[in-house]
C-alpha cells in the first residue's frame, strides 16, 4: 500500500469540533472568497478572510508555529521549549526513518532552556540534514509535516491541531473526497481519544459516494479493513481505522469485510476513494419528527450558526397544531461547534444559570451564561448521548445534568472539551488551531478527558441500527409518560 504523507489529507470546509470560525469555499481548486496570505498579517494573527491556497511548509512555518505555541496556547507560558522541540525532531526523524533515510548526522542538538537560542539550533540541523535529502518537494513538504505535527501532539490537546488544506483540482464547494462512510466510534474519537473507543467498529451513516454505490447500511459491522481487524482483544487498530478515511489525492482502494446484524449476511467490498456529493441528509443539521402523544424529536448534528433556532423555530411551528408535552434532543453523534448555540439553546429550558466555565492559566473563569433572551418552553427535556458527542456537546449535556434540565440517556460523552480554540494563520496558508482557555462544567469540575455519564445508560448498538430500533428512544418516552 502507498504511504500516504499526512500534508496530502484533504480537509474540505471543516476545522475541529467547536471550532467553526473560519469557512473554506473553493471551486476548481481555487478558493472563491477573497483569500487572505499570511504576509498580510503578523506571526499568530487570526485570520480576517479565508485562507489561500496551500504552500510549501517550510521551516519557516515550524518557527511561525514554535513561537505562536507559545504566544497563544492556553499553557503556554510555562510550557517548557525543550520539550517542544524534543517532539518536533522526533517526530522529523521518524519520518527520515519511515522513508528509509536515515541520516547520521540527524541528532538532537543541545538545549539550554532559552527559546530563541534552542530554536536557533533546532534549525541548524533541521536545515543541514534537509540540505543532504533528494530534491523532492513532496518529500519536503512531508518532512515538514511530520515535524509541526509531532510538536503540536506533544501539547496533548485535543483542542490543539494543524490544518493543512490541500483541494484536489476540480472541486467544487459541498464535495467530500473519501469512501462515503461515517464509523462508530467516530473518527474523532478514534484520533483523539484512541483508548475510549470500543468494539464493534459499524457504519454509523452513509455519506454518498463509494458505500452508497455499493449499498453499504447504517448497521454493517466492519469486521476487516485491508484484512486486519479493526479491534484486537478489544484495542483499537488506529493503523486500521485510519484506512477508512483516506486521504487525497492517491488513497488506494480499501477492501472491507462487513456483517450486516439485521440479516446475518457477510460478504467483502473493496471501495475507491472518490470525490462526491453527500447526501442532503448527511449534511442536514437538524432533522425533526412528532413523536406518539405530542413528544418533540430533535436529532441535532453539530451546534452550528443559527442550529438553535431552528429547533426553536420547529417546535414553535409544533405547537401552533398541537400541544407538546416534552423534548428529545438527540445529541448521538453531535461534533459540537459553537458554545454560543448551546447557551442559546439551554436558554430555552432555563434562565439566569452558569453553563459553563471557561479558564486562562492563572485559573481567572469566566462564566458562560444561559441566553436569556430566549423564551423559555416550559417543556421536559429529554438528552440523548454517547462517545461522540463532543465539545459543545459536551458542554450542553453538562449543563442539562448539573442543572437538572433533565435526564440524560445513552452513553457518556466523549470528553474532547479541552477548550474553545482560535485559528492562526501561518506562511504556507496552514491553520495552527490553538485554546487560550480551560473548560469547565457549571460546578466548575473537570469535563476534558472524563465527559460526562448518562442518567440511564443505553448504548445504540450496531444491531439495533441495523433493524431500526432504538431503545433509547423508547426509554424517554416511558420517561416523558410519567
Amino acid at each position: 500500500m502507498k504511504r500516504q504523507s499526512k500534508t496530502r489529507r484533504w480537509l474540505v470546509a471543516t476545522v475541529p469540533v467547536c471550532l467553526s470560525l473560519v469557512v473554506l469555499a473553493a471551486g476548481g481548486g481555487r478558493v472563491v472568497q477573497a483569500t487572505q496570505t499570511a504576509q498580510d498579517v503578523p506571526v499568530c494573527a487570526a485570520p480576517t478572510a479565508p485562507p489561500g491556497p496551500a504552500k510549501p511548509t517550510t521551516v519557516s512555518t515550524i518557527e511561525q508555529a514554535y513561537h505562536c505555541i507559545f504566544e497563544r496556547w492556553y499553557g503556554g507560558r510555562t510550557l517548557d521549549n525543550r520539550v517542544l522541540l524534543t517532539a518536533a525532531f522526533a517526530g522529523f526523524t521518524q519520518e527520515l526513518n519511515r522513508r528509509g533515510l536515515e541520516a547520521a548526522d540527524a541528532t538532537m542538538p543541545p538545549l539550554t532552556g532559552d527559546r530563541q537560542h534552542d530554536w536557533a539550533a533546532f534549525r541548524a540541523v533541521y536545515e543541514r540534514v534537509g540540505g543532504d535529502l533528494p530534491d523532492d518537494a513532496a518529500l519536503r513538504q512531508a518532512l515538514a509535516a511530520a515535524t509541526i505535527t509531532a510538536m503540536v501532539s506533544m501539547l496533548r490537546d485535543n483542542h490543539a491541531r494543524w490544518q493543512y488544506v490541500e483541494l484536489p483540482p476540480g472541486y467544487q464547494p459541498g464535495y467530500e473526497y473519501g469512501l462515503g462512510i461515517a464509523t462508530s466510534p467516530s473518527s474523532g474519537l478514534t484520533r483523539n481519544a484512541p483508548q475510549e473507543a470500543l468494539p464493534p467498529l459499524y457504519v454509523n451513516s452513509v455519506r454518498g459516494g463509494p458505500a452508497a454505490d455499493k449499498a453499504l447500511r447504517p448497521g454493517d459491522i466492519i469486521e476487516s479493513v485491508n484484512g486486519a481487524p479493526p479491534f484486537a482483544a478489544g484495542i483499537l487498530s488506529t493503523g486500521a481505522v485510519e484506512q477508512l478515511y483516506p486521504q487525497y489525492p492517491d488513497a488506494d482502494p480499501v477492501r472491507l469485510a462487513l456483517r450486516r446484524p439485521a440479516t446475518g449476511r457477510t460478504w467483502a467490498v473493496t471501495l475507491k476513494p472518490a470525490l462526491f456529493k453527500p447526501t442532503a441528509e448527511a449534511t442536514t443539521t437538524m432533522t425533526s419528527q412528532l413523536l406518539r402523544g405530542g413528544v418533540a424529536y430533535f436529532r441535532l448534528t453539530g451546534f452550528t450558526q443559527k442550529s438553535a433556532d431552528l429547533v426553536l423555530q420547529a417546535i414553535a411551528e409544533l405547537r401552533n397544531s398541537r400541544r407538546l408535552r416534552g423534548v428529545v434532543l438527540d445529541l448521538r453523534g453531535n461534533r459540537g461547534g459553537s458554545p454560543t448555540e448551546a447557551n442559546r439553546l439551554l436558554g430555552a429550558f432555563t434562565h439566569g444559570k452558569t453553563t459553563a466555565y471557561h479558564c486562562d492559566a492563572d485559573s481567572n473563569c469566566t462564566a458562560n451564561r444561559t441566553d436569556d433572551t430566549v423564551p423559555l418552553l416550559n417543556l421536559p427535556l429529554v438528552v440523548l448521548t454517547d462517545r461522540d458527542c463532543a465539545s459543545a456537546c459536551d458542554h450542553f449535556s453538562s449543563a442539562v445534568k448539573d442543572l437538572q434540565l433533565g435526564p440524560l440517556i445513552g452513553t457518556r460523552t466523549s470528553g474532547i472539551i479541552a477548550g474553545p480554540s482560535a485559528p492562526y494563520l501561518l506562511n504556507d496558508n496552514s491553520l495552527l488551531l490553538l485554546p487560550a482557555l480551560r473548560h469547565l462544567g457549571p460546578n466548575r469540575e473537570l469535563i476534558d478527558g472524563v465527559g460526562v455519564a448518562p442518567d440511564h445508560y443505553l448504548p445504540l448498538t450496531a444491531k439495533d441500527v441495523s433493524t431500526g430500533r432504538d431503545p433509547a428512544i423508547a426509554k424517554a418516552l416511558t420517561l416523558l409518560d410519567h
